[in-house]
């Protein structure tokens, strides 16, 4: 059975830096691309960062407009994990963090697109 664990989410001030972490287990995901989501009270769960699949090419990251030059993603497949390191944190990037893995290589703003979601991840950012 497949599993994605979040963690690393809390509460911290604007301008601090967070570094969130999915590990992943029961499958085998190096030729799929994952992504981490958020969603805020009151709105629709969107794309953060995505980063495709490991092939003979190097990894590709797309990045969400607010978040471009702040939020790095990056993985691991040695240890089945992404990463989202967040710094300069605003008060609008509170929300729900969620790690997902893709059916494919690409990276998707669909959420059809992805078959497997971690449980979420709370990150508060006080002003």
């Amino acid at each position: 059975q497949v599993q994605l664990v979040e963690s690393g989410g809390g509460l911290v001030q604007a301008g601090d830096s967070l570094r969130l972490a999915c590990a992943d287990s029961g499958g085998s995901f190096t030729g799929n691309a994952k992504g981490w989501f958020r969603q805020a009270p009151g709105k629709e769960r969107e794309l953060v960062a995505g980063i495709t699949g490991i092939t003979w090419r190097n990894s590709r990251t797309t990045y969400e407009d607010s978040v471009k030059g702040r939020f790095t993603i990056s993985r691991d497949n040695a240890k089945n994990t992404v990463y989202l390191q967040m710094n300069s944190l605003k008060p609008e990037d509170t929300a729900v963090y969620y790690c997902a893995v893709a059916r494919g290589y690409s990276v998707s703003i669909n959420l059809n697109d992805y078959n497997h979601w971690g449980q979420g991840t709370q990150v508060i950012v006080s002003s």
